[in-house]
């Protein structure tokens, strides 16, 4: 997908018109859906659908590294390695619980 349609795609997901998204940001409608915008625009375009410019051109196919789990991302990062394993540790067994379960359910 092209960066207009990656814009496009979590506009209408958050149910914002590309004009109350143009406000949001202060630029036009046009420069919205515009395949090579600023980089400081597509930054404003990204913070306000809260998904990351990399997966607005591209570089992700999923929204795995949405804005809120990136921030969590980046907060566990900072904790001390044996913190950090214990999360990890924890995060492993709550995926692991859910796939399981998926796969009785299947």
């Amino acid at each position: 997908m092209t960066f207009g349609e990656h814009i496009a795609t979590q506009r209408k997901q958050l149910k914002i018109s590309q004009d109350e998204l143009a406000k949001r940001v202060g630029t036009s409608a046009p420069i919205i859906g515009r395949y090579k915008p600023s980089i400081e625009m597509a930054k404003k375009i990204a913070d306000e659908l809260g998904v990351t410019v990399d997966y607005l051109i591209g570089g992700s196919t999923s929204m795995v590294l949405d804005k809120k789990l990136l921030k969590r991302i980046e907060d566990i990062e900072a904790l001390p390695d044996e913190e950090k394993e214990k999360i990890y540790y924890f995060i492993d067994m709550a995926i692991t619980y859910n796939k399981t379960k998926k796969h009785i359910h299947d």
